[in-house]
């Protein structure tokens, strides 16, 4: 397990679709490697923050101010 092959299995751990033995991979992968320790904690602690919470919807109109916002954003930082 390199951190390229944890990355790609991180939704299929969280969702609980790995084979033990992936799992077990994972757990010695992240016990050294920091940064993939990281990932694993923030996108776990991300989840509960986010679990239970109600979905609003939003209007298209929001939507679309929020999408222009974000991209000029972005095209802001690539200067």
């Amino acid at each position: 397990m390199n951190c390229t092959d944890l990355l790609g299995q991180l939704t299929d751990y969280f969702d609980d679709k790995l084979s033990a033995d992936l799992r077990e991979e994972i757990r010695v992968h992240t016990a050294g490697c920091q940064h993939c320790r990281v990932v694993l904690n923030t996108t776990r602690q991300t989840i509960e923050v986010y679990k239970g919470t109600e979905i609003y919807e939003v209007s298209s109109e929001l939507r679309e101010r929020l999408h222009s916002a974000i991209m000029a954003r972005c095209l802001d930082s690539k200067k």
